[in-house]
């Protein structure tokens, strides 16, 4: 009888350890897919949903996301407003939940902000740019490059016309921070 009580200790250690290494594996696994996720597949996940994102020289801007590009996320507030995700600092009480970029259409996971801020040049909306420094420039997008858009600068209540047009401002991606379409929710009253 002794035997058999010490080959079932024996066994039941084994199966202890056994259960322990799968359970540190699974949680190593766990902590190596969390390590893989991109802060754009978090935010992707509350698509439809209001959000509160921290952005650089900006503040916080509250609303409603309605879509996410490969480096932009357009979030409808008082106005439309197309943030650069390089210039999101936070993301306050996001989901947990995260969509894989595997899951994205071709078109969803290449759109870039040229795309999108070349269509604001075209639709020849009025705009308030904010850049990570803090400045804005008010006017109409005209040109868009590779990393610049070439905004024609003028008072939001005019029309973009040659004579309210007082001069020119080369953006740089880089500098971005968000793109408002009509007005400037960030003046101060």
């Amino acid at each position: 009888m002794r035997w058999q009580e010490l080959f079932a200790d024996l066994e039941a250690q084994a199966r202890s350890l056994e259960q322990e290494e799968l359970e540190t594996e699974i949680v190593d696994r766990i902590r190596g897919e969390i390590a893989e996720i991109r802060l754009i597949n978090r935010i992707r996940s509350a698509v439809g949903s209001r959000i509160r994102l921290q952005v650089q020289a900006v503040g916080l801007v509250e609303g409603r996301l309605d879509r996410v590009g490969k480096d932009w996320l357009l979030l409808a507030t008082p106005y439309d407003v197309v943030i650069a995700t390089a210039a999101v600092g936070a993301a306050l009480d996001l989901p947990v939940a995260a969509v894989s970029p595997d899951g994205l259409s071709p078109l969803e996971s290449k759109l870039g902000l040229t795309a999108v801020l070349r269509a604001i040049a075209v639709d020849r909306s009025a705009v308030t740019v904010r850049l990570r420094d803090g400045s804005s420039y008010t006017g109409t997008p005209d040109r868009v490059g590779a990393d610049f858009v070439d905004v024609s600068l003028h008072d939001l209540a005019d029309p973009r016309r040659d004579r309210a047009v007082r001069g020119r401002c080369t953006i740089a991606f880089a500098a971005l921070a968000a793109v408002s379409r009509h007005g400037d929710p960030w003046a101060a009253p």
